[in-house]
């Protein structure tokens, strides 16, 4: 394939319309915009099997900087298949959402954002008695994290991956500058200019796949936003202190080369989480994007860990 070819792709999988792609991999999908409770219209997306009905619902949140039309699709298409109906959204600032791009000002906000489209999609009568899990990459599992917090018997279970309940300090400001960034973020919370190496490139190892992912036209290329960063280190800083509160089933999987988000604060999240069921997984070798930036082999890997874990419970 060569570089022409790679501008000219439109989706993650290649230039197949997506309603006949989605016919090929066996699954129906829709898509939709959703209005928050503070009006904002979101972008949402479903993935739910063809022809049997849902065996759960799967409710799913991206990570920074992405969105839920690229590369995130291969794992709900994946859950699809497997009888599950899996919902997400871009998040404010991301995607086709509204919002200045990768602008998070306040993750409260994001967090009724996502009960408030996931309880609309529970509230579906041909969905009614289903049990609902959490499913988060990156800051998508912080978000999961805190939405379990804010709502501890709202979801039966909660899929993990590379959550960042702690930015590792591989591209975490070092001192001073979070006490700078902090204080500027007072005035210019929307500058485009805290210093931080390309988490693309510290996340996906797959040259090829570096190169797919760098193609999604909704991804948000540019520096973090001081407000995005400084609210990202409080809600991170906060979830480290609040594992113990954490009660719900869950599986966290975690890469042991991952440099954008900390396997050690997700050990952490699992010996000190008061849930009876708990699993963790470390990938030894495996870095940040675990479910596309892999060899297709490491990814298999994850997915199925994940699947057996669901099929065990579900």
């Amino acid at each position: 394939m060569d570089e022409t070819d790679h501008q000219n792709r439109p989706y993650f999988w290649g230039n197949t319309p997506e309603e006949e792609y989605y016919n090929l991999q066996g699954i129906k999908s829709s898509k939709s915009l959703f209005t928050s409770t503070r009006g904002l219209s979101l972008f949402t997306r479903s993935w739910q099997p063809l022809s049997t009905p849902p065996r759960a619902l799967i409710c799913m949140v991206h990570g920074y900087g992405n969105d839920i039309s690229w590369t995130f699709q291969a794992t709900p298409i994946f859950l699809a298949q497997m009888g599950f109906a899996c919902f997400a959204l871009d998040l404010q600032g991301h995607g086709q959402s509204e919002g200045l791009k990768a602008y998070v000002p306040n993750v409260d906000l994001v967090v009724e954002d996502c009960v408030s489209f996931f309880n609309s999609i529970k509230q579906d009568v041909s969905f009614h008695g289903l049990p609902s899990i959490l499913y988060g990459e990156s800051m998508g599992g912080a978000i999961c994290l805190l939405i379990h917090l804010s709502n501890p018997n709202s979801f039966q279970g909660a899929i993990l991956v590379a959550p960042m309940c702690k930015i590792s300090d591989n591209v975490r400001p070092r001192w001073p500058i979070p006490q700078i960034l902090t204080f500027l973020a007072r005035f210019f919370p929307t500058l485009p200019i805290v210093p931080t190496p390309d988490i693309l490139d510290k996340s996906v190892k797959v040259p090829e796949k570096k190169i797919i992912a760098a193609m999604n036209p909704l991804r948000y290329k540019g520096k973090p936003r001081l407000g995005t960063v400084v609210e990202l280190l409080r809600i991170t800083d906060y979830l480290s202190q609040k594992l113990g509160e954490v009660k719900l089933p869950f599986i966290v999987l975690h890469g042991s080369a991952d440099a954008v988000t900390d396997p050690d604060v997700s050990r952490a999240l699992y010996e000190e989480a008061k849930s009876e069921d708990k699993t963790i997984k470390i990938y030894y070798g495996m870095m940040h994007s675990l479910l596309f930036g892999e060899t297709d082999e490491n990814v298999d890997i994850v997915r199925r860990e994940i699947l057996s874990w669901l099929n065990d419970r579900f």
